[in-house]
């Protein structure tokens, strides 16, 4: 049939993945090969290069795994999962079977091929693909760009909590109160806040951990349970002292830990029992390898409790920020396979709330992704493709979901899509799927009409349109149905995250991500933000693709605005050179930026110089993220040393600092294991993040001590500055930053003092500024020989007149185009440090 929705919704999980259509109303999974509801997101390549994905590619994966152990790491293994964790990323995987590498988004496309492969009665050219909410800009693109891969022509990304909140909201009875989504998978994890009125759902907030998951669960297991028991009846100090080997040992009881995490969901113990041979390699005594554990929920408590815990501490946090309590909530939903743990589920009915069980935590993504996709109408571009022209073409404008009984639909012909002949009178009856209602013959026409259809309640509503000519003929028409969702309606997705770009602060000088206003976190999207009035720093020239000016975009976390660039995930930069433009735009220019966020939260930005009166759209164009081993290691010997200097400064909190330095110290000691691995180090960045924010308040608790004292030097200073210097105007100024400095001094606010030592300094370089280019130009006079200008005769006739001009009259309007131009002739690496490509704002 010719759909006019996508109807197709597929979860592409870290371990596991699904695939869901709409079929009469309901969203109905497609079973894999092997007759499952879900398939391992796993893929292995054989000798032959044939390409296996699911089932059979996790069982040579594990084979694999274990064969590793007895090759001393020597074997490279073919089969490979979880590669979701580095979408986005510059991670490639070795296939010694292929003969190349292959990218995640490659791996993951294999998948997709394969979950598209169990729909046998069509093709599917359009699809939902749900991700995590915490998934970044560049993890998001890369997923578009694996269904591009995988053959999709139309590609629409939904959250993952939302698509479970639709699903679990249709045939749940509550329609108003606040629920929270939570949403624990195989390699992420996701808390979605939202507020239900009346079956309309909306998210308000979100929050999450791309490196928490059942891959954590799993590694639990195989450290606190497994390994203790290999330690205690074999000899393995040689594998203990070696990184890579106890890597590779890890590796292959994973699978005896991901068995053990399953079977203890559902039962008291689980034994995990190996027959001899069954583990390849032998200890240091040659003594082959053999399990024999009985695991209690004792046991699997104390291992999974604390990675359970991040989890539940992210949620609560969700809560408090957004000033609810546990009491507040009206539906847990629990989403992914290890929420079936009863060790989680006791914890949450502990810590929050007695957790919903209505919906199945593996399907209902997958599910809720389908409904969804039963809203989203297929491209024109792909709809084009599917038309069948001979039967009437109808425009049927329906609600897709709703909260009322009765809603309005118009319907019209379209005749220029049309090749067959349309009778002059053309009727339209529309039949509940039930057979209990039907619209009677109505007659529609280019212009269109509009039909009042009845809906049953909690359910999608499927209706029948038939066409018939005056005479009562049947007329083949498309669609010749359509369905609208009864019962709840889902708001808008939200921006996970605040998008903004680094700006130069024209008061600090300062670089700092500025969030762009109408992009902030939690808004719906589709979205428009603006940023207007922004400064260049310097000129462009036309047709030069050397001056250029750079925006650099950015995804800032919950509180992110005028943070630094390492607390906030790198998107792309945008660079608009002298090529780009059609004249010289002068320093100092303004730029006016427009930024919109589709629905798929694709990025395109829109910069309008008004000078130019010219404007220059970009897409977006997300890189991927790579990060440099060597930056790593020495943002982590940072933070211990802000550590140290917070305990030298007597910080009262020593149970923090105790926590971060142990923090620091299992991050630190997880990089050095793992300097090679992308999706570590990944994972190592994100968990600094937190402990420098930790680190910053601590911070605070000390700083006014030496903040208050600087503060005071830099007004008295600039006091100083405006007696010599100033006038009536700067007086006034002068006049009320002495009634803030007092006001701060009372409050002893660390955050408006840091404010407001910055405006104090800023003012103090605009009132002294004259001086400074004076110093500039005497400096560069007085060492002229040590630089390396571009055009010696030019400099030296500049300094020249610079020099004429203090001797006579300073005057800053004539000094500070000798001092720019100047700078022009030095090579960059003599110039003033700061980034000059970067706009002022």
């Amino acid at each position: 049939m010719a759909r006019t929705k996508i109807d197709y919704g597929i979860d592409l999980g870290t371990t596991n993945s699904a695939i869901s259509r709409m079929e009469n109303g309901e969203p109905t999974i497609k079973k894999t090969d092997t007759l499952k509801d879900t398939m391992p997101s796993s893929v292995y390549i054989n000798k032959k290069k044939a390409i296996q994905v699911g089932d059979s590619a996790y069982n040579a994966l594990k084979r694999d795994r274990l064969k590793s152990m007895k090759a001393s790491g020597n074997f490279e293994s073919n089969a490979f999962i979880e590669f979701k964790r580095t979408m986005g990323s510059d991670k490639s995987y070795s296939s010694s079977n292929l003969g190349k590498d292959l990218t995640s988004e490659e791996l993951s496309a294999e998948v997709l091929k394969t979950l598209k492969s169990f729909v046998k009665d069509e093709n599917v050219n359009s699809i939902v693909i749900t991700v995590p909410a915490a998934f970044k800009n560049n993890q998001k693109e890369a997923t578009r760009e694996a269904a591009q891969l995988a053959g999709f022509d139309h590609i629409e990304l939904l959250q993952e909590p939302v698509a479970a909140a639709m699903a679990y909201g249709l045939s749940s009875d509550k329609k108003d109160g606040f629920w929270l989504v939570f949403d624990f998978g195989g390699g992420t994890f996701d808390a979605a806040l939202l507020k239900v009125e009346e079956g309309i759902m909306k998210v308000i907030d979100t929050e999450g951990d791309n490196y928490l998951g059942g891959k954590n669960l799993d590694f639990a297991i195989v450290d606190e349970i497994i390994l203790p028991y290999i330690e205690e009846n074999f000899v393995i100090d040689s594998i203990l002292a070696d990184d890579s080997k106890k890597q590779i040992l890890r590796n292959a009881m994973k699978f005896y830990a991901e068995e053990t995490k399953i079977k203890l969901s559902f039962n008291d113990t689980h034994n995990i029992l190996s027959d001899l041979g069954d583990i390849p390699g032998e200890d240091d005594e040659g003594e082959e390898f053999e399990l024999d554990i009985t695991v209690t929920q004792a046991d699997i408590t104390k291992a999974l409790g604390p990675v359970f815990q991040k989890a539940i501490d992210v949620s609560k946090n969700l809560l408090e920020r957004n000033n609810l309590k546990s009491s507040s909530l009206d539906s847990l939903i629990l989403v992914g396979g290890p929420t079936f743990s009863p060790v989680l589920r006791n914890m949450l009915e502990a810590q929050i709330c007695k957790p919903d069980t209505s919906a199945d935590p593996m399907t209902v993504v997958s599910k809720g992704a389908a409904l969804y996709a039963s809203t989203v109408n297929i491209s024109e571009e792909v709809r084009e493709q599917t038309r069948d022209k001979t039967k009437i073409q109808l425009e049927i404008a329906n609600e897709s979901s709703t909260v009322e009984t009765e809603e309005f639909v118009p319907i019209k012909i379209l005749a220029d899509k049309t090749e067959g002949e349309i009778p002059e009178k053309v009727f339209a009856e529309i039949t509940r799927g039930d057979k209990a209602w039907s619209s009677g013959k109505v007659e529609i026409n280019t212009i269109g009409d509009i039909v009042e259809i009845q809906l049953n309640e909690g359910k999608t509503n499927v209706f029948d349109v038939v066409l018939y000519d005056n005479k009562g003929n049947i007329l083949e028409s498309e669609p010749s149905n359509f369905s609208v969702i009864q019962g709840s309606k889902i708001g808008n997705a939200t921006l996970a995250y605040n998008i903004g770009i680094e700006l130069k602060d024209k008061i600090t000088n300062k670089i700092r991500f500025k969030s762009i206003k109408g992009l902030e976190k939690n808004l719906s999207i589709p979205a428009v933000g603006t940023k207007n009035g922004l400064k260049t720093q310097k000129q462009i020239r036309p047709g030069i693709d050397s001056d250029f000016i750079k925006i650099p975009v950015y995804e800032g976390e919950h509180n992110s605005d005028g943070t630094r660039a390492i607390y906030n995930e790198h998107v792309t930069d945008i660079i608009i050179s002298g090529v780009d433009l059609p004249a010289l735009l002068p320093e100092n220019s303004d730029v006016d930026l427009t930024v919109n966020v589709d629905r798929s939260e694709k990025i395109m930005v829109t910069a309008y110089f008004p000078y130019l009166d010219f404007t220059t759209e970009i897409e977006v164009d997300t890189t991927k993220s790579s990060i440099e081993t060597s930056w790593l290691a020495n943002e982590i010997r940072k933070a211990k040393g802000s550590v140290s200097e917070l305990r030298d400064e007597g910080n009262p909190d020593e149970a923090k600092l105790q926590k971060i330095e142990i923090e620091l110290a299992e991050l630190d000691k997880s990089f050095e294991n793992n300097k090679n691995d992308t999706d570590a180090k990944s994972e190592v960045l994100s968990n600094l993040r937190k402990s420098l924010k930790v680190i910053d308040a601590l911070n605070e608790t000390t700083e006014w001590p030496k903040l208050e004292e600087e503060l005071k030097a830099e007004f008295y200073r600039l006091e100083k500055a405006n007696t010599d210097l100033g006038n009536e105007k700067s007086t006034k100024l002068v006049n009320e930053f002495r009634s803030q400095l007092e006001e701060v001094i009372k409050t002893k606010d660390v955050k408006l003092a840091a404010v407001l030592l910055d405006e104090i300094s800023g003012f103090f370089f605009q009132l002294t500024f004259i001086y400074q280019l004076i110093n500039f130009v005497r400096n560069h006079n007085d060492h002229f020989g040590s630089y390396q200008w571009r055009d010696t005769s030019r400099a030296r006739v500049l300094l020249n007149k610079g020099l004429q001009i203090i001797g006579e009259s300073p005057d800053v309007d004539e000094l500070h185009p000798i001092v720019l131009s100047l700078l022009d002739l030095l090579p960059d690496n003599e110039k003033p440090s700061g980034d000059e490509t970067i706009l002022v704002g």
